[in-house]
């Protein structure tokens, strides 16, 4: 199995997943091209050698008009559209810089329309939308901003749109079949931004990494950033430790400032044995319950998180018919859906039974046609391939164009 490890022990960033990302290729510089070749309004996008600690790497440099983002723009949101501000530089920058500006503000709106004119395949368009999705909804829930009053600071904003662009384009690139990211370290004391002073990790980072593992340590100052954690919150198959693996090419993405530890994300791509997990079946015997309750309560297990859900035919004592319920699920699901599955069905008891499961790898791509859009299932592992078109899409194309299913399917393998 294709397996990107990233190791995120002095945190990310966007230009260092970048940076890290692009070591990867066999042609860096010509990827660069293609990314200057987008279209991002006034970004000229570069790549430079670093060193840290005696390690040779990658540094990414965006500047919008000349002009090179700072620290303060990671965090940086208001009510109005514009603003007057000192620059301060950070996790990224080893410089400081006392003069002020006045720019405008985007909102998500504006974000989208940005990205409306700039040449990404569908699937990167909204890998990049997702993750200012995760960025908008955590400055939103943490500064107790509605969404819709959001907005970035226009340097800040194309260079992350360059940034969240880059790491997008370069996943589709490299198109692995899993994605594990260790514990990420998020630095310790406190940042400066344009609300103040706040301590790391900041509010609008620590909401994204929720549900990730994290920690701080003696590296005083922000490592991660709320772009960093957005890409990784997005892109991660899982967070844990670096996975017995055959490795093929290695990248390190450099930040600007020097630290005690090698400021910098290493990414590792290579091969993994194929994929095994281990989960938990919750089973329970109803007899009393009818058809429409039953799916009802499948639809609610779905929806919070089972693997899948299914019913088989029973007999049940006194001779009674009955439906056997089975519920596969991952073991940190658990007892959110024994919760439901009590108070949706009329069991009295339920069994568990944990087992493994080999599985092929899955992913979903996404394919452009004159139909509209169809999405392609995917997946491999233990020497077989396999590709399916999503039946929704297929059943809408059937339906508009009054053909069959069959039909439909041939029109679409016409467009690869």
């Amino acid at each position: 199995m294709k397996t990107l490890y990233l190791d995120c022990s002095m945190g990310a960033a966007g230009d260092m997943l970048t940076a890290a990302l692009v070591d990867l290729l066999p042609e860096p510089d010509k990827f660069i091209d293609e990314l200057n070749a987008l279209g991002i309004p006034d970004v000229k996008i570069a790549k430079q050698s670093a060193v840290k600690c005696g390690i040779t790497g990658t540094h990414i440099s965006v500047t919008v008009n000349g002009e090179e983002e700072n620290e303060e723009m990671h965090h940086h949101h208001e009510h109005t559209h514009e603003h007057t501000h000192e620059h301060e530089h950070e996790h990224e920058h080893s410089h400081e810089h006392g003069h002020t500006h006045t720019h405008h503000h985007s909102s998500m709106h504006d974000i989208e329309h940005i990205l409306s004119h700039i040449s990404l395949p569908q699937k990167v368009r909204e890998d990049v939308l997702a993750v200012y999705g995760l960025i908008a909804e955590a400055e939103s829930a943490a500064h107790g901003v509605p969404m819709t009053q959001i907005h970035f600071h226009e340097v800040g904003t194309m260079d992350a749109v360059a940034d969240v662009s880059a790491v997008c384009l370069l996943m589709d690139r490299l198109s692995p079949d899993e994605v594990i990211v260790s514990p990420v370290h998020v630095g310790s004391g406190q940042v400066k931004c344009a609300h103040g002073i706040l301590p790391v990790p900041a509010p609008a980072t620590a909401y994204i990494l929720k549900d990730v593992p994290i920690y701080g340590g003696e590296i005083n100052g922000e490592l991660c950033t709320p772009t960093g954690a957005a890409l990784l919150k997005h892109f991660a198959t899982r967070f844990g430790a670096m996975p017995v693996m055959k490795t093929q090419a290695i990248g390190y993405g450099m930040g600007k400032k020097d630290f005690p530890a090698a400021n910098c994300v290493r990414a590792m791509l290579g091969e993994t044995a194929d994929k095994t997990d281990e989960v938990s079946e919750l089973s329970c015997n109803v007899d009393d319950m009818t058809a429409e309750e039953i799916g009802f309560a499948m639809e609610r297990l779905f929806e919070v998180g089972a693997l899948e859900v299914y019913t088989v035919p029973i007999g049940m004592k006194k001779s009674r018919p009955g439906i056997l319920l089975r519920v596969m699920c991952k073991e940190q699901d658990r007892e959110n859906l024994l919760s439901l599955i009590f108070k949706h069905t009329t069991t009295i008891g339920v069994r568990e039974t944990a087992t493994r499961r080999y599985i092929l790898d899955r992913s979903i791509e996404t394919l452009d046609t004159p139909y509209g859009t169809v999405h392609i299932k995917k997946s491999c592992g233990y020497g077989v391939s396999r590709v399916k078109y999503e039946y929704d899409d297929l059943a809408r194309i059937a339906a508009e164009k009054n053909i069959s299913i069959e039909d439909a399917r041939r029109l679409v393998e016409e467009q690869k």
